[in-house]
């Protein structure tokens, strides 16, 4: 007998992406060098139940923006409108948990699976439906940004219960299905949308926060005006 099957491993990196900017690419880079996965699986969201006061670009433009940004990726990669097609029919929020469970249907019990998220999120994870489930379907990646800590010590305490015992190495995580955390420090990246909007409706040239081809989407659609 030849030796196992090398078992498959896919970074999933959802977001608004209202736009895309270079945090998310730094953070999809970062886990591509920890796990050296077989895919990225980016996911624009729908009708995330969190954003109060909307998207500001639509559907479609989310997802282009998100084309072009992560076409250089030096990985294979999927633009999965899963989300989005669930809302536009439902008219409802989307969650986190439905969408792991779908990918994990589809994916196969077998695939790692490599939720993507910032330190930001991290804090803000219990206020997420349903989240110690999220386990069940995926490993929880999470990579600190500058002002943001990845100290246990300083997170909700039901968060940092649940994520202390399930710390494992990026090996663990490519060797295992789902139900691991990982966290990384090297992050070196500090952007927020809410920056590159108010910079983008203020005349401003973000060249720095986010990808060219991204840039150039934008102003050749005239998005984020006021």
């Amino acid at each position: 007998m030849g030796p196992p099957a090398k078992r498959r491993c896919v970074l999933v990196l959802g977001g608004s992406f209202d736009p895309v900017h270079q945090g998310h690419i730094a953070l999809a880079a970062c886990f591509r060098r920890l796990l050296e996965p077989d895919e990225l699986r980016i996911l624009p969201a729908g009708n995330p139940w969190q954003k109060t006061r909307g998207l500001k670009a639509s559907a479609q433009d989310r997802v282009e923006m998100a084309r072009r940004a992560f076409a250089a990726a030096s990985m294979p990669v999927v633009i999965d409108e899963q989300e989005i097609r669930r809302t536009s029919i439902s008219g409802e929020a989307s969650y986190t948990l439905d969408t792991l469970r779908l990918l994990r249907d589809e994916l196969g019990p077998d695939t790692s699976i490599a939720f993507l998220m910032g330190a930001d999120q991290l804090q803000g994870l219990h206020t997420w439906h349903n989240w110690q489930q999220l386990f069940d379907y995926a490993h929880i990646c999470v990579a600190s940004r500058p002002g943001f800590t990845l100290n246990m010590a300083d997170l909700p305490p039901a968060v940092s219960a649940e994520f202390g015992k399930r710390i494992g190495t990026p090996e663990q995580i490519r060797n295992s299905a789902h139900g691991l955390t990982c966290l990384a420090s090297d992050l070196a990246v500090d952007i927020s949308a809410t920056e590159v909007r108010y910079a983008l409706q203020h005349g401003g040239q973000p060249n720095s926060l986010i990808p060219a081809v991204v840039l150039d989407y934008i102003q050749q659609h005239h998005l984020y005006k006021n």
